[in-house]
């Protein structure tokens, strides 16, 4: 007799051989990376532009993506207030959450204080010319720069430097005037959905090669920076690490806890999304698979399309925990004494300073300069005692970007009351669920491979009870896909 099967019962996943799944092949390139860098560093420096490459080649469709997925999840809503309020949810969100992340960074280097005893004479630091560089964009960025710089130039120079701000400015506007134009925008409203299915289609083709540059961006960074670094300021990197680490178990843990969903199924689920962050350190190549795997796991649309681009540019946790933890770092290390209020004055600077930091070359290092410079106590040639070991931060920093992005589209769509929890908890569970109607066509695992499940529900290679009808037979009241989703 064959095992009973209970009604509803739980479907697992099939499952794809080890040594087919893409973050196999990720997590190899990156071992390879350190190995080839360690022991053969020049050869690693050499590879650069493989890693390089790659990462150009992701942020070359970030910009597109956001643009098209934003514009067609505003121009697609009935009621344009529901947008509005979606937004002003997000950047409340956002700020509460970089408050509590720059807390965890100011109380964590208050109670191990490593700076004390390392008595650096500010006046006699050297500044290399890549760092000088650095130091005076931040130098001679004001606090309030953020807020106009959001407003471009042109239409097309957001694209051209990849300021993802300022594409979310431009698709908000050019969704609603979309929305507003009613059935004379319909037609370019089909047009955005058919190129957001185009760009993904190029993601897929791209990402095959995600190995490879996840091989050359680590070999480069760890034959130019060696291990030296390391182990000279451990202490501090470990201290960054252990304070992300626990502010995401404690904090965006309970915030997932709240929405009875477990944070750790979640990361598992992503598990892409962090390797490739890790081989690259940067959260932008993996913005598009989470914008796609949040929206099948159940979270409108339209809400994963405004929330996480934004969460980009706005919802900074790692970066906050770095600022704040490295500001009073370098006060306790040049021996500038700094009370409890001017602690507190460095944190209402900081929620400024930090946005739009995502994005930018050197943006952690660029935020932190303006921070102290426009404090003015602390001296800002001091960021020279960290500049050796930004890089094995910036790893950090990314990854707890992205975990704070994707918790924090869970919350707001249940804030907006449009989370599909149970959904969200099968999909993180790694069940088996169906496609939903709005749902890209094209699947997962054409850029990842744990998607498995999409595969089997494809209209391409579904069983016969989920073929697509004939062109010629009626369409069913429940077909509700738009035009992009059929064949083109």
């Amino acid at each position: 007799m064959g095992p009973i099967t209970t009604p509803g019962a739980a479907t697992p996943a099939p499952k794809t051989r080890w040594y087919r799944q893409l973050y196999f092949w990720v997590l190899t390139g990156i071992v390879l990376g350190i190995l080839v860098g360690w022991l053969a560093p020049a050869a690693g420096i050499a590879l650069e532009p493989i890693g390089t490459t790659f990462v150009n080649a992701m942020r070359m469709l970030i910009g597109p993506i956001v643009f098209l997925t934003i514009v067609g999840g505003i121009a697609s809503v009935a009621d344009l207030k529901k947008v509005g309020m979606t937004g002003l949810k997000a950047l409340t969100y956002f700020q509460i959450g970089t408050i509590f992340a720059l807390l965890f960074g100011l109380v964590a280097i208050n109670i191990f204080r490593l700076g004390e005893g390392v008595n650096a004479d500010a006046s006699a630091i050297k500044t290399t010319d890549s760092a000088a560089k650095l130091i005076e964009t931040g130098a001679h960025q004001e606090w309030w720069q953020f807020l106009t710089h959001i407003i471009p130039t042109s239409i097309a120079a957001p694209f051209v430097e990849g300021d993802i701000l300022q594409i979310i400015f431009i698709a908000v506007i050019f969704g609603i005037a979309l929305n507003a134009t009613g059935k004379v925008g319909a037609p370019v409203l089909d047009g955005v959905q058919r190129l957001t299915g185009v760009m993904f289609k190029i993601l897929g083709f791209i990402m095959k090669a995600a190995p490879l540059g996840a091989f050359g961006a680590m070999a480069f960074a760890v034959g130019k920076y060696g291990v030296s670094s390391l182990s000279s300021m451990g202490g501090l990197i470990a201290l960054f690490y252990a304070t992300s680490i626990l502010f995401v178990v404690v904090v965006l843990g309970s915030v997932m806890a709240f929405l009875k969903l477990n944070i750790f199924k979640m990361i598992r689920h992503l598990k892409e999304e962090y390797l490739l962050i890790l081989g690259t350190s940067t959260a932008e190549p993996a913005l598009p698979g989470l914008m796609r795997k949040l929206e099948h796991a159940g979270v409108k649309k339209e809400t994963v399309g405004l929330v996480v681009p934004t969460g980009y540019s706005f919802n900074l946790d790692g970066a906050a925990i770095y600022l704040s933890l490295a500001a009073v770092y370098i006060a306790q290390a040049t021996n500038t004494e700094l009370t409890i209020g001017q602690q507190l004055g460095l944190i209402a600077v900081m929620l400024l300073t930090s946005k739009g930091a995502a994005g930018v070359a050197g943006g952690g290092f660029i935020a932190l300069t303006a921070t102290l410079a426009t404090i003015g106590t602390i001296p800002a040639a001091g960021i020279m005692l960290i500049f050796g070991i930004d890089k094995f931060m910036s790893e950090c920093r990314a990854l707890v970007n992205f975990t704070g992005n994707a918790v924090a589209t869970l919350f707001i769509a249940w804030w907006d009351r449009t989370l599909d929890a149970d959904r969200v908890r099968r999909v993180f569970n790694g069940e088996v669920v169906e496609p939903l109607p709005s749902e890209d066509p094209t699947p997962l695992d054409e850029f990842t491979d744990i998607a498995a499940d999409l595969t089997a529900h494809d209209p391409r290679t579904a069983s016969p009870q989920h073929a697509e009808p004939a062109d010629d037979a009626p369409a069913s009241s429940d077909d509700r896909r738009p035009a992009y989703s059929k064949s083109i």
